[in-house]
């Protein structure tokens, strides 16, 4: 069984693990050469829900929903769910400050689910 977990962008990927970026956007201050992950964009949130969730804690609930119900039958999901099936240890990415409210929070849980 694969182990996931998430960490920040910022803090690099713990030696031995398969890392994948999960934003939609590149963060900002990380050059594309000093990153060694893969990139499945497509699989961040879309530019609406990431707009109106804005990072608020508040509105993280009912993010993890809306989120969720954007990955349900989506390309860019079932493509990270085979990464993530071809490793042993996967490290989802995020480039956000909080550590808990965050798109990867919620991908590693759905991934969690269907492995």
């Amino acid at each position: 069984m694969t182990e996931i977990s998430t960490r920040r962008l910022y803090d690099g990927a713990p030696p031995g693990w398969h890392a994948i970026l999960v934003d939609r956007v590149w963060p900002r201050g990380i050059a594309k050469d000093d990153l060694s992950a893969t990139w499945v964009k497509e699989v961040g949130p879309s530019t609406e829900l990431r707009t109106w969730f804005g990072h608020d804690p508040d509105r993280f609930e009912e993010f993890a929903e809306r989120y969720r119900t954007e990955l349900d039958g989506a390309d860019a999901f079932t493509k990270l769910l085979e990464e993530v099936r071809s490793h042993q240890r996967v490290v989802l990415l995020y480039g956000a400050k909080d550590t808990e409210h965050n798109q990867a929070v919620v991908l590693a849980d759905l991934l969690r689910e269907k492995l």
